[in-house]
C-alpha cells in the first residue's frame, strides 16, 4: 500500500531538510553553517526542522547517509576503475564543508552512543568489501600484483583515503590524489598502465 497522507509529507520534508543541509554544508562548510539557515531554505523554524530528527547530531549523520547515497548512484552510472575513486576525491575537494563534517562525525562515532556510530559501523565494512572487491578484479586481470590479500589491502586504502583527507582539511595544498596514484602504481605489475 501507498503512503498517503501526514506521513507521505513528512518523509518529503524530511528529505527536503536533509538535500537543502547537503547544499549549504558543502557550500558553506560544516563550522560555518548553521541549522537555522537550513530551516530557514526550508521555510521553517528551527523547532520544526528538529521535529524530524533526534537531534541535532541524528541530522548531519543522515546527511552523510544521504551524500552516500547520492555518490553511489552516481558511482553506479560510471564504469569501474581508477577514475572512479579519483572521481570521488575531487567531489571532496570541491565539498570542504562535506568533508570536515565525515571526519569530525568519524571521530565522535567512537563514541557507540553517538548516532553517527551506527553509520559507520555499516559504512567501513561494506566499504572494505567494495574496495577488496575491486582489487581482487584488478589482481586477476593482471593490473595489481601484492603479496597482501585484497581486504587487508582495502583496509590500508581506505585508511590512506581518510588520512589523506584531514591532512588536505589542515592545508589545502596537500594533493590528495596523488598519495593514492603512487599508491596504485606501487602495486602495479611492470610497465602495466594506472
Amino acid at each position: 500500500m501507498a503512503k498517503r497522507g501526514p506521513y507521505e509529507k513528512g518523509e518529503a520534508k524530511r528529505k527536503e531538510i536533509l538535500q537543502a543541509a547537503l547544499e549549504i554544508f558543502a557550500a558553506e562548510g560544516y563550522r560555518g553553517t548553521s541549522l537555522r539557515k537550513v530551516a530557514a531554505r526550508c521555510n521553517i523554524s528551527l523547532p520544526g526542522l528538529m521535529h524530524y530528527f533526534d537531534s541535532k547530531e541524528d541530522l548531519l549523520t543522515q546527511v552523510l547517509r544521504m551524500r552516500d547515497e547520492t555518490a553511489r548512484v552516481r558511482q553506479e552510472q560510471r564504469p569501474t576503475g581508477p577514475d572512479v575513486y579519483r572521481e570521488i576525491i575531487r567531489e571532496g575537494r570541491a565539498t570542504p564543508g562535506l568533508v570536515e563534517l565525515f571526519v569530525s562525525l568519524a571521530a565522535a562515532a567512537s563514541d557507540t552512543e553517538h548516532p553517527a556510530h551506527e553509520y559507520f559501523a555499516e559504512r567501513y565494512p561494506r566499504l572494505r568489501e567494495q574496495v577488496a572487491a575491486w582489487l581482487r578484479g584488478r589482481t586477476e586481470a593482471g593490473q595489481l600484483r601484492s603479496g597482501i590479500p585484497p581486504e587487508r589491502l582495502a583496509t590500508l586504502l581506505i585508511a590512506l583515503v581518510d588520512g589523506i583527507q584531514l591532512q588536505w582539511l589542515i592545508d589545502r595544498s596537500v594533493d590528495m590524489e596523488q598519495p593514492i596514484a603512487d599508491v596504485m602504481a606501487l602495486l602495479a605489475p611492470g610497465d602495466a598502465e594506472r
